[in-house]
């Protein structure tokens, strides 16, 4: 690789590739979080109490299991972004839809697909698992059925969107997650209440408005594909033709990730289930904290699909030190993010909170977490950040190391100390977050300035 040290790059270049390519992946992630939290308080504002926090309970624990299944798209999808985003930069435009085609087929047929069926068949064992009370399993199971329907749409939507970051083509799925994110929040409030006419199917409802908006989101995003207004195209009569080489480095790409994703789900599972034994209306807060805290991961995840999508374009151009360049960049736009959503939850906490629960409890819980929560944001958004650039290098072993290190090794160990033996219910296990935080964002921002990942070979 040639070192490009004595190529002098403008700031203003380096800012305006990283706002195109950033900007509609920051409005997309960020309107799908708010839409999210959105649901969510809809179902914590149902008239039953009892209901409303149960229903808030349910979701955070099929969302765990869900994202397990995720976790095997996104790994393919990390792949696929890595291996486009190189080929487009080093102008081989000829091997993007090939890459595509093989993330499509591999995320439909050997992991959507048999994933939902099994989560169907096993929904009420899968929630038993994750610590749910027999009351909030009865009311679980059909939401977590309906939910993994919907989870094949999605699996194909992720990878389409996943491919089209990789040449910087973001605003596509900005604009058809918008649309159907705006459905899904419209459906909600007519299927959870029972408003114009239609019966109030609660928490059912709102699984029936996330399938059909994932069905909607899929057949724009497939329409778009076939229309041939991209590089990316599908064409009725094209021939699919399996090749060894790109399966043998969407495995070696994706390989760590997924690894990384299941290790950060299991976590998440056994972190959420010592949480569950401090009680329904603890563990309700605790999700509506997650849900709030979701906001805050947008702008690392945004800016860290920008940099995936840069630092390779950057090496496939054989370009290492402008790739280092953008992934500084984007850092400083983290930061900034990171300072500014860090005070709008120590200070406004408490009254976030109100808008998902009337229970007091719920909201003084909810407003301790998220104190504790405005002091992780630093470390999580250069991590995340960081992270995306390592992937996009296809350097995706270190962020399975952190993963590995801080979540089993650091998160959970202190989430039982802090919880089971000390006794500092919710307060315990986030403060085991931001240790374990600390300690992944150390791990990533060490190898990153080992410039190592600018030596992977794909």
């Amino acid at each position: 690789m040639v070192d490009d040290r004595s190529i002098q790059y403008s700031n203003k270049e380096l800012r305006d590739d990283v706002v195109h390519i950033a900007w509609p992946v920051l409005t997309e992630v960020l309107l799908g979080t708010l839409f999210g939290m959105i649901d969510m308080m809809m179902l914590g504002r149902i008239s039953n109490t009892a209901v409303a926090a149960a229903s808030v309970a349910t979701v955070g624990m099929t969302n765990q299991p869900l994202f397990v299944g995720l976790s095997f798209i996104q790994a393919l999808n990390i792949g696929g972004t890595a291996l486009i985003a190189r080929y487009y930069g080093a102008g081989e435009h000829h091997k993007i839809n090939h890459v595509m085609k093989h993330v499509l087929l591999l995320a439909l047929f050997c992991f959507a697909i048999p994933l939902s069926i099994l989560g169907i068949i096993f929904s009420g064992d899968i929630l038993r698992f994750m610590g749910a009370e027999p009351y909030t399993v009865t009311l679980g199971q059909p939401y977590f059925r309906i939910i993994m329907v919907g989870f094949i749409f999605q699996s194909i939507t992720f990878a389409i969107s996943a491919a089209l970051r990789g040449i910087g083509e973001t605003k596509i799925p900005m604009r058809y997650n918008i649309i159907a994110n705006t459905l899904n929040v419209g459906l909600n409030a007519i299927l959870i209440y029972g408003l114009l006419g239609f019966p109030a199917l609660g928490i059912v409802g709102a699984s029936v408005a996330t399938t059909l908006s994932n069905i909607v989101a899929m057949c724009l995003m497939v329409r778009y594909l076939f229309s041939g207004k991209s590089i990316l195209h599908l064409k009725r009569h094209d021939k699919f033709t399996f090749q060894r080489t790109t399966m043998k480095n969407l495995i070696r790409i994706g390989f760590p990730s997924a690894g990384e994703q299941l290790i950060l789900r299991a976590g998440m599972i056994t972190f959420l289930k010592i949480v569950a034994g401090l009680g329904t209306s603890v563990f309700a807060a605790q999700q509506i904290a997650m849900n709030i805290v979701s906001l805050s991961f947008t702008p690392g995840q945004a800016l860290g699909i920008a940099a995936s999508s840069l630092v390779g374009r950057s090496l496939g151009a054989r370009l290492p030190h402008k790739a280092k360049l953008y992934a500084r960049t984007t850092s400083y736009y983290g930061a900034f993010f990171a300072c500014l959503m860090g005070l709008v939850f120590f200070f406004g906490g408490q009254f976030i909170a109100q808008f998902y629960s009337k229970d007091p409890q719920i909201i003084q819980n909810t407003a301790t977490a998220l104190m504790i929560i405005a002091l992780v944001q630093p470390f999580q958004n250069n991590q995340l950040i960081l992270a995306g650039a390592l992937r996009g290098a296809g350097d995706t072993v270190w962020p399975l190391v952190s993963s590995l290190v801080s979540m089993m090794g650091i998160r959970l160990i202190f989430a039982y100390f802090f919880v089971n033996i000390l006794e500092w219910g919710l307060a315990g296990a986030w403060y085991a977050v931001f240790i374990d935080q600390f300690i992944r964002w150390l791990i990533i921002a060490l190898r990153f300035r080992s410039n190592h990942w600018q030596k992977v070979q794909l």
